[in-house]
């Protein structure tokens, strides 16, 4: 067998946003919101299009939206590319669902939580090894929360997670490694499959039950994502050998290797230029 990518937004969505997906999104978000304990009992998978109530305003997509248990509302988004402005966008999209749940005169009070779950493939936190991380207002000094816990971003690191197969304990585990490395699977492990929806989960990655045309869309977005990742390499590259350039003669050789991240034979042969 072979299985599409759930890192790319079209097979995320597929997978956990789909009208059989309900079971797969309830057992993933306990998972990564709640350490793998049942706290959501039910949710209703809602349009993810939020259309801006003011004009002017900026309209937005989200890859999954949905309705969970204790009136709260958990809008998710899979991000393979570090873009710039992406953890502003995190903020705006928060604060937007959080907002336009009001019409005109109605009470604050009725204003329920709101939880921005995104999992991204690189690095955002370098301060800390946590895979999943959890943010919520608090006072600056004293770390108190503030009155309404209603708004928390909840991050999904994938690089960070670095369990194999056999180390897999628990069901936040299991999800975690379908997520970064299902893809590279010939079968279904029997860790993975012994969880039902992890199970259904990989029915619908699996390839052979996809059309020409869902194929031939994942690929064009794989190609894309590719793409992109290969011209952010190389803008870094060449940042670090202008920064490299300029230390020839400042520092030695081993220095601007380690200052800028180029090989020892990189900076050399800049030398020689």
């Amino acid at each position: 067998m072979r299985f599409i990518n759930p890192k790319t937004d079209i097979a995320f969505k597929k997978i956990f946003g789909s009208e059989q997906s309900k079971d797969i999104l309830i057992s993933f978000l306990n998972a990564m919101l709640y350490e793998g304990q049942p706290i959501i009992e039910d949710l209703e998978i809602l349009n993810p299009y939020l259309a801006p109530r003011i004009r002017g305003v900026k309209e937005t997509y989200l890859d999954i939206k949905a309705k969970i248990t204790g009136n709260k509302t958990a809008i998710v988004e899979m991000q393979v590319l570090n873009v710039a402005g992406f953890e502003k966008r995190i903020l705006y999209n928060a604060a937007k669902s959080y907002s336009i749940q009001l019409d005109v005169g109605e009470d604050y009070n009725l204003l329920n939580p709101v939880i921005a779950l995104t999992i991204v493939d690189f690095q955002m936190f370098a301060d800390f090894d946590k895979v999943i991380s959890h943010f919520v207002l608090k006072e600056k000094d004293y770390l108190v929360d503030y009155l309404s816990y209603d708004l928390e971003l909840v991050f999904v690191e994938l690089p960070k997670f670095t369990k194999e197969l056999e180390q897999l304990e628990t069901l936040t585990d299991k999800w975690l490694y379908f997520m970064k490395s299902g893809r590279n699977l010939q079968t279904v492990p029997e860790t993975m499959s012994a969880v039902p929806e992890i199970e259904q989960a990989f029915e619908i990655a699996n390839q052979a039950n996809l059309n020409r045309e869902e194929l031939e869309e994942l690929e064009q977005r794989e190609i894309f994502i590719h793409d992109q990742r290969n011209a952010i390499l190389k803008a870094v590259n060449n940042r670090e050998r202008e920064i490299a350039k300029g230390l020839l003669n400042l520092l030695d050789e081993e220095a601007i290797a380690q200052t800028t991240g180029l090989s020892l034979e990189e900076v050399q042969k800049l030398k020689q230029q």
